[in-house]
Order: structure tokens, then C-alpha cells, then sequence
């Protein structure tokens, strides 16, 4: 109840059922029927309250469990508005019908409708203030927020039925304005005092909190039973006291249980997801180094055999892979179009540093207008980067494939390369095999069921196939 927002949505629904129930159920039998011969109009009025709360009820029912919860989600906003007034205008016009045919109200306008409509949405209008006043974002102690909250359910549901004397006995505003605090009061009082003992294994004060609250209730009705005179209340208090100890306190732990189960799942959730967080940016800064050092060999080997233009062309290059990594990588998400830049220019730093090798065969082909949809960073480059790490060798016939193309939000990665896994003099073979094994976990993490990782191999060759559904 401290560290996070009870749910409110299902405890207003429930309460307002019971109360509707309560409502139904007491208008059907507050009839004698062994000495019922109504005439029409005692019939009619019978039948109105019976029919009234229903059209209330139903009404209730599609504007705070159906219309109020997908109204975020609904992006035609007016078509919500115009559901609600219909619902409305229908509940109006039934509500009237009945009441003018068990001559309840004298006027097709009935106010006792107009009063609950407009005290709904005063309730709704004051849980927004509470929003407001409570932002979720940066609150960190929830019980004020609560309590408040309850307080107001319990208002709005007591100047409910006090609004619809009408069609409400009179005996169930009196009993609900007590019943539901002392309800409240035992749920509470069995929470901390019981429930919360027992669960850290305080089983002595557990089970003294248990029976002092049973001898409360029994020295309360004998009590009251011995001032009055009345024995009755002594059965009622009988009633009570195997309400209290055979159905309120074990369903109540019941719904303790479950609502402690439901915290250790969301910590749970929120554990997986702030583990997998830090979990991703790790990864992240494991490749970056990874990717500048293999270029900086790259660059560094293309020094040595020339100094002039294929140099300055490399270092063009690496500025933008450099600037690249600084400003986009950083990013849970970039363009497309941002990432095929990057691995073209990955590649031509390549071809720059093997131009001049007649036994080496690059093979790169790619649409060549801009690939629309939005992608993780440095997803497709480790797939290539390990195709030149062991497809490339100085000595013996080599080559690497590759194959990119995006349409309708899905992308598509074929790399295939010769295998040479033991070239002392590539300046590849000597990089960390981190990327590969990086990537990977980083599709599972970011594209679940969304991405198919096919990877063949035999004694001369590699295929990977990369497919990725972006949208």
C-alpha cells in the first residue's frame, strides 16, 4: 500500500456491483409474495425499481470498464465521445420511461439521474486533481495517495445512494455508511497486525492480534445486547463474528497473497528489464573498441604501402564511421539509411587495404535508394567485420560476399566468405572475437521474434543470413 498505487479500477468496480447488487436484490425481495395481489401501479412500481439500477448498472458498466480504458488507446477520440452520449442519452430515456411507469417521479427528467451522472463525473474530474496533485513519475510513498483515494470511493458510493432514496431502501445507506468502514477497518487491522506478522514469522503477536480482534467483536454485541435488552443482538453478533473469522480474514489473506505475488512479479520485470538495460550498453561498449581498432589496423596497413591518396581516403572514412559512433551509436534507435552508410563505408576501407591483392575477390551490392524504418545501432556491421577477419588471406584465393536489401520494414543481410582462420599476417586475425557473440545477444534482447540468424559453415566457407522485421 506504501510502495506502489492500489488498483483502484477493479475496487471502484467492485464496489459499485455489490452495491448495485445489494440495491437489485433488495427491491426483488422486499415484497411479502404470500400476501402480494398488487393492482397495475403496484406492479409497474415494483418492476421500476427492479429496472432502474439495472439501466444505471449497465450504463456504469460500459463507460468504467469498456469506454474510460481504451480511451487513451483509441485514436479517434470524438468516436469515444459520441459512444459515451449515446450510452447516455439511451440510459436517460429508459430510466425516464420507468420511472413515469411506476409513477416514481412525476417528470420524464428525472433528477435522481442527472444527480448520479453529474457525481460520476465530479468522481472522475477529482481522481484526475489526484493524478495531478500525486504524479506517479515522482512519487515514492503511495500511502497518502490511498488513502485519499478510498476515502473519495467511499464518499462517492455514500452520496450515490443517499441521491437515489427513490429507488434505494432506506435501511441500505444506513447500513453500507457503517458496514464499509468497519470492513475497512478489519481489512486493515488483519493486513498489518495479522497477515504481516504471520509473514515474518511473528506467529505469537499474529495469533494474539487474531483472537484480541474476535474478543472485541464478542464483548462489543454483549454489550450492546445487555444495554438493549435484546437478545436478537446477540444472534447478530454470532452472524458477524462467523462473518468475520470464517469469510473476511481468510479471503482477505487470500487476496494478500495475491497481490504480494503480483509485486514480486512487477520487481521481477523491472529487475529483468534494468538488467537487460545495463546488460545492452555493455555490449555496446565492448564492440565500439572493438570496430575503431580493427579500422585503425586497417588504416595503419594501408600507411605503409602508399601515403598519399588512398591514405586521405581512409581517413575521410573513418571520420565519418568515427562520427558515427560517437553521435548515433549512443542511440536506442537510428535510421536505416544511417547504419547501410556506415557499413558501406566499412567495407570501402577495406577494399582500400586489399585493392592491390589480385587474389582477393569483394563482392558488395546494395540498393542504392535509401532503406526507410528506424534500426539498433550496429547491428549488421559484426556480421561483415567477421567475414574480412577470416575470409581474407594474402596468400591463397579469398572472398566475401555481401548482399544487403530492405523492403515493406524488413531488412535482409546475406554474407558469405571463404574461411581462413589462421593468417598471422591479416591484422584482423589478431582482433577480439567479442562482436559476433555481442550481436547476437543484442537480437535476442532487442528483436524478439522478430529477427531469423541462419549461420552454415564447412571446411572452405561461411554464410550468414540476417533478416530483421523493423516495423
Amino acid at each position: 500500500m506504501k510502495e506502489r498505487p492500489l488498483p483502484f479500477r477493479q475496487i471502484e468496480w467492485w464496489v459499485m456491483t455489490v452495491l448495485f447488487v445489494t440495491i437489485i436484490l433488495a427491491n426483488i425481495f422486499q415484497t411479502n409474495f404470500y400476501y402480494f395481489d398488487p393492482n397495475n401501479s403496484e406492479l409497474a412500481k415494483y418492476f421500476a425499481k427492479i429496472l432502474i439500477p439495472t439501466v444505471l448498472y449497465l450504463a456504469f458498466f460500459l463507460h468504467h470498464q469498456l469506454l474510460i480504458p481504451k480511451k487513451e488507446t483509441r485514436k479517434r477520440k470524438p468516436m469515444h465521445y459520441l459512444l459515451s452520449f449515446v450510452i447516455l442519452l439511451v440510459c436517460f430515456v429508459l430510466v425516464g420511461a420507468f420511472s413515469l411507469m411506476g409513477e416514481i417521479t412525476l417528470n420524464f427528467a428525472t433528477p435522481y439521474y442527472f444527480s448520479s451522472v453529474g457525481l460520476y463525473i465530479g468522481y472522475l474530474l477529482l481522481g484526475d486533481v489526484l493524478e495531478q496533485i500525486f504524479p506517479r513519475s515522482e512519487t515514492k510513498d503511495f500511502m497518502a495517495y490511498n488513502l485519499i483515494k478510498l476515502g473519495t470511493i467511499f464518499a462517492f458510493s455514500m452520496l450515490f445512494l443517499f441521491g437515489l432514496q427513490e429507488v434505494v431502501p432506506n435501511w441500505i445507506p444506513a447500513v453500507y455508511s457503517v458496514s464499509i468502514p468497519t470492513l475497512f477497518g478489519i481489512l486493515v487491522y488483519n493486513y498489518f497486525l495479522i497477515y504481516r506478522n504471520r509473514l515474518r514469522n511473528r506467529k505469537k503477536l499474529a495469533n494474539f492480534s487474531y483472537f484480541f480482534l474476535i474478543a472485541a467483536i464478542v464483548f462489543f454485541f454483549v454489550v450492546v445486547a445487555a444495554e438493549n435488552n435484546n437478545e436478537g443482538l446477540l444472534v447478530l453478533g454470532l452472524a458477524v463474528l462467523i462473518t468475520v473469522a470464517g469469510l473476511i480474514l481468510p479471503f482477505s489473506n487470500l487476496f494478500f497473497k495475491k497481490y504480494d505475488h503480483l509485486l514480486g512479479q512487477i520487481h521481477s520485470l523491472s529487475y529483468r528489464v534494468d538488467e537487460g538495460s545495463a546488460k545492452l550498453s555493455l555490449l555496446r561498449m565492448q564492440i565500439n573498441p572493438h570496430f575503431l581498432f580493427n579500422i585503425l589496423n586497417t588504416l595503419y596497413g594501408t600507411a605503409l604501402q602508399e601515403n598519399a591518396e588512398r591514405t586521405s581516403e581512409g581517413i575521410q572514412k573513418l571520420g565519418d564511421m568515427m562520427r558515427f559512433m560517437l553521435h548515433e551509436n549512443s542511440m536506442d534507435k537510428i535510421p536505416l539509411a544511417k547504419e547501410k552508410e556506415y557499413l558501406i563505408n566499412y567495407v570501402d576501407l577495406q577494399v582500400l587495404r586489399i585493392k592491390s591483392q589480385p587474389n582477393i575477390d569483394i563482392d558488395f551490392r546494395h540498393s542504392e535508394e535509401n532503406c526507410s524504418g528506424q534500426i539498433a545501432p550496429m547491428l549488421l556491421i559484426p556480421f561483415v567485420e567477421n567475414a574480412f577477419k577470416h575470409g581474407i588471406s594474402f596468400q591463397k584465393k579469398s572472398w566475401v560476399k555481401i548482399s544487403l536489401r530492405c523492403t515493406d520494414g524488413v531488412v535482409y543481410l546475406d554474407v558469405n566468405n571463404s574461411i581462413h582462420r589462421s593468417d598471422e599476417e591479416d591484422p584482423e586475425s589478431k582482433a577480439s572475437g567479442i562482436g559476433l557473440d555481442n550481436v547476437k545477444q543484442r537480437l535476442q534482447l532487442q528483436y524478439p521474434g522478430k529477427h531469423e540468424l541462419v549461420i552454415r559453415e564447412n571446411e572452405v566457407e561461411y554464410f550468414v543470413h540476417l533478416t530483421i522485421q523493423l516495423s
